[in-house]
């Protein structure tokens, strides 16, 4: 359980399970290590795909060209729903309408354009955005470094009306699920240029909050719901679908054996986003009803029994035969 990269063959039948690649190719070297498994379990399609679509021109010891390609089975088994009782949570919210970002600083959870494009299209409103951040880690140097780049992201709008809220340093499960429900915050915004899965989109759903975000990543997974369209019922979105872009990772974001430099990712649309925003306030009741239905599909097609049973059964199907008795002693 951990990334590729580490994976080692330990014992005589060995499964690979990580959160996979947030770019739509996974690197040369998780596929030679995914040769050293049995089975891989992913949290996604999304990286379901990367495995099983990437390929890698190369050569080999001899020299001769070959294709590099995963052949080892993959299977998503997504995670559980995660909703908790919501406890106590102070926040000094000026406005009544606010938006949610939960997500690390850092270059692909693009943060610093979601604080941008938000201040340049609420520049006049009266509307706030909470972001839960932090950088590396929840001590008070972070937060003073943290504070630091939101304040210089939002200096040279020095007359605007709309607010900037931080929000740092651990939380209990309780007070996370008091951020999703909180009165005053209407919307989760995750402008992110890939996910695995999603967790604290999946979390904004599990308790019935509207979601922003990219119709690209893990997050596809449950973001869609079956609805009714005639006599036909379809999966279709439940969220608001921000524009994007797929095109080259930044040169600053690549990352040796995880991020490679020929991988893509998705690229949010600076003026779709701002529309949203419009939208979303807007119609809000309309986005929050939307909500309401997602919500209770997921926690009924994600409920933990479910998606446990799921994960024994994929990890159980990649046992021989062979070996059946040798397990029967430990299950």
């Amino acid at each position: 359980i951990t990334i590729p990269n580490e994976w080692e063959k330990l014992a005589p039948i060995n499964i690979g399970w990580t959160a996979g690649i947030e770019s739509d190719k996974v690197d040369p070297i998780w596929i030679q290590k995914a040769s050293l498994m049995d089975k891989i379990l992913v949290v996604s399609n999304h990286a379901k795909f990367g495995f099983d679509k990437t390929s890698w021109n190369g050569k080999n010891s001899q020299g001769d060209m070959v294709v590099l390609k995963n052949e080892v089975p993959v299977e998503t088994v997504n995670y559980a729903a995660r909703k908790w009782d919501a406890g106590d949570i102070d926040l000094d919210l000026d406005y009544d309408f606010n938006f949610l970002a939960v997500a690390q600083w850092g270059p692909r959870k693009n943060l610093i354009n979601t604080v941008k494009w938000f201040v340049e299209e609420c520049y006049d409103k009266e509307v706030g955005l909470v972001l839960k951040t932090n950088i590396r880690k929840n001590c008070m140097m972070d937060r003073i470094e943290t504070e630091k780049r939101i304040k210089s992201a939002v200096s040279k709008y020095k007359d605007r009306k709309c607010k900037v809220y931080i929000l740092h340093g651990d939380m209990k499960q309780e007070e996370l699920s008091a951020l999703y429900e909180h009165p005053k915050i209407k919307c989760l915004v995750s402008l992110s240029h890939g996910e695995g899965f999603g967790l604290p989109i999946f979390e904004a759903v599990c308790h019935g909050l509207p979601v922003m975000a990219p119709d690209w990543g893990g997050q596809c997974d449950f973001l869609y719901a079956p609805v009714k369209s005639g006599k036909k019922i379809k999966m279709k979105p439940l969220f608001s679908r921000v524009s994007y872009t797929i095109a080259p990772i930044q040169e600053f974001a690549h990352w040796q054996g995880v991020l490679h430099p020929e991988s893509n990712w998705c690229y949010p649309e600076p003026g779709d986003f701002k529309m949203k925003l419009r939208d979303m306030m807007a119609t809000h009741k309309r986005h929050l009803k939307n909500a309401k239905k997602l919500q209770k599909y997921v926690l009924e097609e994600f409920d933990s029994e479910k998606q446990y049973k799921k994960f024994a059964d994929a990890i159980w199907e990649a046992i021989p035969e062979s070996s059946s008795n040798i397990v029967k002693v430990f299950g």
